[in-house]
């Protein structure tokens, strides 16, 4: 049975970073792409990033560029989100999710049909 986990969440000041893991058990990860979703209180989840199964392509948000870096090591079965600079506009709970297709590269990367595959998230609170 497959089972995604995500790691690595916490408390931070405005302006400090933290790095989320995501490990797929299970899976093979150099057949999936994967992305990283997040859902703040009171909102809808939306896309953050995602990045292809050989880590060749990437995409993010606007409102994360040049501030939160998604990577992977395939041989260690594990995605990657460096976020810095976080913002109290960033606390949410973050989701990592692997594509049954290579959608990073494409719109279909910002919708959540596009991935079989959920962990159940890692809490990251900002407080100003």
């Amino acid at each position: 049975q497959v089972q995604v986990a995500e790691s690595g969440g916490g408390s931070v000041q405005a302006g400090e970073s933290l790095r989320l893991s995501c490990t797929a058990s299970e899976l093979n990860l150099d057949d999936y792409d994967m992305a990283w979703f997040r859902r703040a209180p009171g909102k809808e989840r939306e896309e953050v990033s995602c990045i292809s199964w050989s880590g060749s392509k990437s995409a993010y948000a606007d409102f994360v560029k040049g501030r939160f870096i998604v990577s992977r090591d395939n041989a260690k079965r594990t995605l990657y989100l460096q976020m810095d600079d976080l913002k109290p506009e960033d606390t949410a709970m973050y989701y990592c999710a692997t594509a049954a297709r290579q959608v990073c590269g494409s719109w279909l990367w910002r919708t959540s049909l596009s991935y079989s595959y959920w962990g159940q998230g890692t809490q990251v609170t900002v407080s100003s």
